[in-house]
């Protein structure tokens, strides 16, 4: 089963490798990187059907002109900046803790540990693919939430629940040993730990 779940996401990047070629480019890139309006209204009417889109285009132009005043910042330069400082520092916080959060070490470490526990053999292929379907229910449910609550509140919300689930799941791994049930608390707080991990960070 498991070598068929494996090529199931090669199948996938032939389909897309085969029907991209006939998709049409974005009128955007047409015009402002080709610089090429024809080709652009041509996309336009390929995507959206007849009609006069002048409006759209006039859209992309303007975007055009604001990126040929906008002046292409080096990486030094960027952290020189003044005007760029608050940004840099919270694009270095987000950036750091993602990598800090634990993600890995749950879907690295503790799911192979599940052979050391009393979990059941034939179980443990059913947790590696519970946690690839907590991944898309995250990825779902934050392409439904971020519109609602915004990123802060998703990234405040995400890390907080992400920190009381590892320190219940310290808990729980240090008690598997003394009661028969709590490696299956394990398992649901990993879960958690990464809808939590796919909603906020």
């Amino acid at each position: 089963l498991w070598t068929w779940l494996l090529a199931s996401s090669g199948l996938s990047a032939l389909v897309q490798l085969v029907t991209l070629p006939f998709f049409p480019d974005s009128p955007s890139y047409l015009l402002i990187q080709k610089g090429n309006e024809e080709a652009c209204r041509k996309a336009i009417r390929k995507l959206w059907g007849e009609g006069d889109y002048q409006a759209e285009i006039d859209d992309i132009m303007k975007e055009k002109g604001a990126m040929a005043s906008t002046k292409t910042l080096r990486v030094l330069e960027v952290i020189k900046e003044q005007s760029l400082r608050w940004q840099l520092y919270i694009l270095m916080t987000v950036m750091t803790t993602l990598q800090l959060c634990g993600i890995n070490a749950v879907e690295c470490s503790l799911i192979p540990r599940t052979r050391d526990t009393k979990f059941e053999e034939y179980l443990i292929p059913y947790v590696s693919l519970g946690v690839g379907l907590c991944e898309c229910l995250s990825s779902i449910l934050c392409s439904t939430l971020i519109d609602r609550f915004g990123r802060k509140v998703l990234l405040w919300g995400g890390y907080m629940l992400m920190c009381s689930v590892l320190a219940l799941l310290t808990m729980t791994l240090s008690l598997q040993h003394r009661f028969f049930w709590m490696h299956y608390f394990s398992v649901i707080l990993i879960f958690l730990f990464v809808v939590f991990y796919g909603i906020g960070p």
